[in-house]
């Protein structure tokens, strides 16, 4: 007892410490909302001129929806050098409370706590490494308890995830995430949550087991509703799971919405690029009221406020757009 008592403490410490953070800093004066700005760790200058407020830098060249710095051989190095060395801290935190968990097995919740303290300590440390400039909005709305929903474009997005949700959320994964060497055991031990997507039939009563296990255990959700990575950065679909989990728990929804990670670190690219990232937080959607014979309308709901809260470049390409490229193609 008296070690669970002290990892809670601890981890509590750390959740603080890291919201202090956030609120002693400030990008810019016109922002009201708690927000915050890191560059690997280091006293760096924030990065100025957010265009129209997407959270997208002037260095970025729309010609090519990509990061127009740092291609050269020497960057591609340096890149390949932070990616071995968040490899290595990845594999030594996950062996170092892989053994922690081990030891509490007795007490369940107290692994989900651990688990959330290896995440906040893991992610913070792997994106210090990377050395991207961070900037994080609606920081007071990251303590609610409820359920977290984040669109996906980069691995980048799961250090943040991990970094960034309070302590007392359990992540959503396959099955198969037990075979990842070492990540997968721990995500296992932390007891995190895994669903069947083999069938729809069982990845419904997969979503319902997962809403009374958060309601009986009193604890948060995260997951990516689009249930896969965006190859372009752009928003993909949003499955129902995420409406289905809220109708049964009554938790709100807390949109994460995500900007600039798809650029800075592109699917099967070892090239990690300086490119600026963006977190925001929106205030959480009450549930209490939902209907199960509106599940398609909460789902556009939910999708139409990330579209807003996105940037023009990783807005879903809408059938009228491409009617009209192929109204333009030449015949």
């Amino acid at each position: 007892m008296k070690g669970t008592c002290s990892s809670t403490s601890s981890s509590l410490l750390l959740r603080n410490r890291r919201v202090e953070n956030l609120e002693m800093s400030c990008f810019g004066s016109s922002k009201t909302s708690v927000s915050s700005v890191f560059n690997g760790g280091k006293s760096a200058e924030i990065e100025r001129d957010y265009r129209n407020g997407d959270g997208c830098s002037s260095s970025f060249d729309d010609s090519r929806d990509g990061w127009a710095d740092g291609d050269g051989w020497g960057a591609v190095v340096v890149s390949i050098v932070r990616i071995v060395t968040c490899f290595v801290t990845m594999m030594f935190t996950t062996f170092f409370w892989g053994v922690l968990m081990v030891l509490l097995l007795p007490w369940p919740y107290a692994r989900i706590r651990q688990g959330n303290v290896y995440g906040h300590v893991t992610g913070r440390l792997l994106m210090w490494i990377l050395g991207n400039p961070i900037k994080i909005e609606g920081a007071e709305f990251s303590n609610t308890r409820g359920i977290y929903i984040c669109n996906h474009a980069s691995p980048l997005d799961i250090f943040l995830i991990m970094w960034l949700t309070p302590t007392g959320t359990v992540g959503i994964a396959k099955k198969e995430i037990i075979y990842y060497p070492l990540f997968g055991q721990l995500y296992v031990l932390a007891n995190h949550l895994r669903i069947d997507r083999s069938n729809p039939v069982a990845a419904i009563e997969s979503m319902k087991e997962v809403a009374r296990a958060i309601v009986k255990k009193n604890l948060s959700l995260v997951l990516f509703p689009e249930g896969t990575r965006s190859k372009t950065g752009r928003l993909l679909p949003f499955k129902k799971g995420f409406v289905h989990i809220a109708l049964q728990s009554r938790l709100p929804i807390v949109p994460i919405v995500l900007t600039g990670t798809h650029l800075a670190w592109r699917k099967n690219s070892l090239h990690v690029r300086p490119a600026p990232l963006t977190v925001k937080f929106l205030p959480p959607i009450k549930t209490n009221d939902w209907m199960a014979e509106n599940i398609d309308g909460h789902v556009k709901m939910v999708y139409d406020l990330f579209i807003k809260n996105l940037p023009e470049r990783q807005r879903p390409v809408m059938v009228e757009e491409l009617d009209d490229l192929s109204r333009k193609k030449p015949s």
